[in-house]
């Protein structure tokens, strides 16, 4: 396994390419993410244990909706079993899968604990009741202090979990290893990494103001929220399908020359 070392400009490339990837099969893909949510609401039911299961699961439902990416890429339709893709390869990928998602438990855990010493556990409390949050959420308690140190310490679990699926998936990594070598894909590639971020941002942005714009002149009031819902969730979709291009063009097997398809990329480094 090699580490590409990308130019900044990659960074826009993935986020076109996680866009136009989705309109592929907007149907399935959509559908499938709304099935990994779906399934983390029901977990969620069962106290603290459907919990821990939806958090251990977490990598391997990014992976499936990795692979349901590249089927789409192919012009293939991607079926709901794809979500369980990380456990179809073998009992030592299928361990390894679970030993991976017992790390992000454990780290998702000390970001929420570290969170909650700050305002008590509140603005979990307020983001869980809803997944469009009221304006009146910004009125808690030291609620810019609690968000910026949420953002800050999830941003960096996401990093060291941003390929590291993937890595044991397709490259057979220890779990420890994909962590490791997911951080340094992030941090060697930090300028990628970060026009694409930015640039997610500005779509997010973008996209949820004219949404609301337009929910404003139809007079939709209270009811804007049932018209930005789907919406966000497909733009979410989309964010989700861009993630396998990170990976395809971050990392390559050694016994191939090929260059990423996003664009031509400068000869492969080491890790």
């Amino acid at each position: 396994m090699k580490l590409n070392i990308v130019p900044a400009s990659t960074g826009f490339a993935w986020v076109k390419l996680g866009i136009t990837t989705f309109f592929k099969q907007p149907v399935a893909l959509g559908g499938l993410f709304f099935m990994s949510l779906a399934l983390t609401q029901i977990l969620a039911i069962v106290p603290f244990i459907g919990i821990m299961v939806a958090m251990v699961i977490f990598p391997a439902t990014t992976l499936g909706m990795m692979v349901a990416t590249l089927l789409a890429l192919q012009g293939k339709f991607p079926m709901p079993n794809v979500l369980a893709s990380a456990f179809r390869s073998g009992k030592e990928r299928s361990v390894a899968m679970l030993k991976l998602g017992v790390m992000y438990a454990v780290g998702l855990l000390v970001v929420v604990t570290l969170v909650a010493l700050i305002d008590g556990g509140e603005l979990a409390k307020e983001l869980s009741k809803s997944p469009v949050p009221s304006p009146a959420i910004t009125e808690l308690p030291n609620f810019f202090p609690t968000l910026l140190t949420g953002l800050s310490l999830y941003s960096f679990l996401s990093i060291l979990f941003w390929h590291a699926p993937a890595l044991v998936h397709w490259h057979n990594v220890p779990p420890s290893k994909a962590v490791f070598f997911s951080l340094v894909a992030c941090l060697r590639n930090w300028a990628a990494y970060t026009v694409f971020a930015l640039t997610w941002l500005a779509v997010f942005f973008v996209g949820s103001a004219l949404i609301s714009g337009l929910a404003a002149l139809l007079g939709l009031g209270q009811g804007a929220g049932l018209v930005l819902l789907p919406l966000v969730l497909i733009m979410v979709t989309m964010f989700v399908c861009s993630i396998y291009f990170t990976f395809r063009d971050s990392f390559s097997h050694t016994d191939t020359k090929e260059p990423p398809v996003s664009q031509n990329l400068p000869p492969h480094n080491d890790i």
